[in-house]
């Protein structure tokens, strides 16, 4: 199988200048993560697909050419004018300032989004022409949103990743979106398979934000829209551990490093490298470093701070000004604190190459990381890896996903300027001791966990989404697996039948108390309840006193609460598993508010669970009030052992662990069963249909993605499958139709 990565550049930028085409490697730290993971590879099959920096050429069929056979790259040739509308406009004048929170910043104009739509549909077209069935697509980062959806649209079956490298805000500002642009993102993620991202809060966020904009709870992380399933999961990505740890044994690296300690002598150095841009914090970082000059006299003329920042986006006017400012207050340090012979800031603004970056590393004392909001941040990481001598201090921002894996570090608060300070002081009078034992404990992190472990991860848990999504689909119960499952049921001996109540035996009813079983359904009961080696559970979110009315009498197994309580035939109701009720006093009035906002709704106490139905509400109305009481009683609830479920048009609120799933294994593993059929229809049957053996009969009611096998339109269609399976002229049933005749 080939891999296509898919990004908004290729990881070449081609230029031409007086007929000389010039090919050179893209910057970025997904171009040098999966540069490096490729690299390492004997003979690896990809491609990549994305715009190489220009569409003005003389020849661009010959670049085409060399692309695809040199570099394993294909060019989309889009006009630059639109290309520069889409990277400068909806992309950094929308999800950019937005994303790293600031909300300030964000521009929402409908042209910045409809050009976003024509390029992300430009992608698509180009991509279709390319890619094969069994191909994975790797789509990357914030510029190519909608791709998913556009490709999953032409091709539903192909296997389809994405990763976000930059923060997912959270809910409060992610609202801050138009409400039809939010939905239009996260449907087109949806569509991926899997949907990857730096750290746990990236994704606890993009799953709320599903919820509470698209109502779609997840499970573990697994978001089913009844359509497909969706995984999220969280990748934070590493480094070329080795490359950046061993280039300190390069001559051209102890060239540059020799140069910069003759000129840096008997100083401590603090570096500090990023592009330019307002999110790095760059100016938090100055006044911080101001601040430590201004409290620690005792430094002056000790430390220097060598701050490099590189270009970038220099046609936006808000980078524009930040240059300024960092200019300004870099002359005003120096102008304060200077003296013959020490510069307090040196400050370089451009880029540097491969070598002078690892020797700026290695004399580095300290290293000094601190924006405002940040997806990853490799920088920190480069700095750790190329510590050959386990000597050195990184000072961290929080606000960096990094951080979560580098608590070795100094941690900071980037917008607090006197916690920059302190840190500073700190790091440079650490002892060599605990700087050797730090760095060692943070290297050994990153060599376990570099990008290509980075690339295998997220690789393989899409192929474990690959083969969930195969078992995710029914196919309808036609008559000649109908007729298969029949004389299975005849042939074997113990036979076991889990069955559903509310919209799987009966249609749902505006009122639960009016969906009784009607004669049908008890007649078929009946039947099969006096069959020898037949076990029928009826197992439902109802509670035991219904069950007991209307059933009590059959001989069988009655499941009340979706688990939580069982009644074998002949045998009294007892609890599944031990389970505490206490948290219901204090989450009912919180129902009942939710349920008085919304005029038609009402609750179900149960022992174990409550129950808010709004089947009879106002369809926009229950839909907007049950996103949002779903996702304030998770958060609500997040410490206790209860779980909130969003079903059809209810929402439940119960004891955590108490599903139809692990009741069925109770069962199950009670004896060894030759024939096993289940049949349900809402989301709480999932966890039944997973748990079943791969020959079991599982029925969904409803056309709609499902771990069950097979699926039936309706509840009557599963009383006529429940009909032909008695099959009034078999012999072993003949005695029975004197009863059948009685009961009409």
């Amino acid at each position: 199988m080939r891999l296509v990565i898919i990004s908004n550049r290729l990881q070449v930028t081609v230029s031409e200048k007086d007929g000389n085409v010039e090919y050179v490697p893209s910057s970025g730290g997904l171009i040098t993560g999966i540069g490096s993971f490729f690299a390492s590879l004997k003979d690896p099959d990809y491609l990549w697909i994305g715009w190489p920096g220009s569409s003005s050429f003389s020849d661009p069929e010959f670049i085409r050419k060399e692309l695809s056979e040199k570099y394993r790259s294909w060019p989309l040739f889009i006009e630059e004018k639109t290309m520069d509308m889409f990277y400068n406009g909806f992309c950094n004048k929308v999800i950019w300032p937005l994303f790293h929170y600031f909300p300030r910043l964000t521009i929402y104009d409908d042209k910045l989004w409809e050009n976003y739509r024509e390029v992300n549909a430009f992608f698509a077209d180009e991509v279709l022409k390319l890619i094969k069935p069994d191909d994975i697509i790797w789509i990357h980062d914030y510029h190519l949103m909608l791709l998913p959806r556009l490709i999953r649209e032409k091709m539903p079956s192909v296997s389809i990743g994405f990763f976000l490298h930059i923060p997912f805000p959270s809910y409060e500002i992610f609202r801050q979106l138009p409400r039809k642009w939010a939905r239009e993102i996260l449907e087109g993620l949806l569509e991926s398979d899997l949907v990857g991202f730096h750290t746990h809060d990236y994704t606890r966020y993009f799953l709320r934000c599903v919820l509470r904009i698209l109502g779609y709870n997840h499970n573990m992380g697994m978001i089913s829209t009844g359509q497909r399933l969706t995984k999220t999961g969280t990748f934070p990505m590493g480094i070329d551990f080795n490359k950046y740890h061993d280039a300190a044994n390069l001559e051209s690296v102890k060239k540059e490093r020799s140069l910069l300690k003759k000129e840096l002598q008997n100083v401590k150095v603090i570096f500090s490298v990023d592009r330019q841009d307002y999110t790095k914090g760059i100016l938090n970082r100055l006044e911080g470093f101001d601040l430590f000059l201004r409290n620690n006299p005792e430094w002056h003329q000790k430390v220097v701070l060598i701050m490099i920042v590189v270009p970038s986006r220099i046609g936006l006017d808000d980078y524009q000004k930040a240059k300024n400012k960092i200019s300004q207050l870099i002359g005003l340090i120096n102008g304060d604190y200077g003296k013959i012979g020490w510069t307090p800031v040196i400050y370089q603004y451009r880029s540097v190459s491969f070598e002078q970056l690892i020797a700026f590393y290695n004399i580095g004392d300290v290293g000094l990381v601190t924006p405002l909001r940040d997806g990853m941040n490799l920088v920190a990481k480069e700095f750790i890896a190329a510590r050959i001598d386990k000597k050195g201090m990184l000072i961290l921002s929080e606000m960096a996903g990094a951080a979560m894996e580098l608590g070795g570090s100094i941690i900071i608060n980037p917008n607090h300027r006197e916690e920059i300070a302190e840190s500073i002081k700190r790091a440079l009078e650490m002892p060599p001791e605990e700087q050797i034992r730090r760095i060692a404990v943070m290297q050994d992190w990153l060599k376990q966990n570099d990008v290509k472990k980075w690339v295998g991860d997220f690789l393989d848990a899409l192929h474990r989404v690959n083969e969930d999504q195969k078992k995710f689909g029914a196919i309808h119960l036609k008559s000649q697996t109908l007729e298969h499952m029949i004389n299975r049921f005849h042939r074997t001996g113990k036979r076991i039948i889990f069955l559903d109540y509310d919209g799987t035996l009966v249609r749902f009813s505006a009122k639960p108390a009016d969906a009784v079983p009607g004669k049908k359904l008890l007649r078929v009961l009946r039947y099969f309840s006096k069959i020898p080696g037949v076990d029928i559970v009826i197992i439902s979110g109802r509670n035991r006193k219904d069950l007991q009315a209307w059933y009590d009498d059959y001989h069988l197994t009655l499941v009340a609460e979706h688990g939580a309580w069982m009644k074998k035939p002949m045998e009294s109701w007892r609890l599944v598993k031990p389970l505490n009720n206490a948290w219901k006093p204090q989450v009912l009035p919180i129902v009942e508010n939710y349920q008085g906002r919304l005029p038609g709704s009402f609750i179900e106490e149960k022992e174990y669970s409550l129950v808010w139905h709004f089947r009879n509400s106002d369809h926009t109305q229950s839909e907007f009030l049950a996103k949002e009481f779903v996702d304030y009683m998770m958060q609500y609830t997040a410490q206790n052992d209860i779980e909130v479920l969003l079903g059809n048009k209810v929402v439940e609120i119960k004891c955590m662990g108490v599903n139809k799933g692990e009741t069925a294994m109770s069962l199950l593993a009670d004896q060894a069963f030759e024939f096993i059929m289940a049949a349900g229809d809402d989301v709480t049957d999932e966890s039944l249909f997973q748990v079943l053996p791969s020959d079991s009969f599982s029925i969904k009611i409803g056309k709609q993605k499902t771990f069950a096998a097979y699926y039936l339109e309706s509840s009557d269609d599963l009383l006529d499958v429940l009909e032909k399976m008695i099959d009034y002229k078999k012999g072993f049933f003949r005695n029975f139709i004197d009863f059948f005749r009685d009961l009409n």
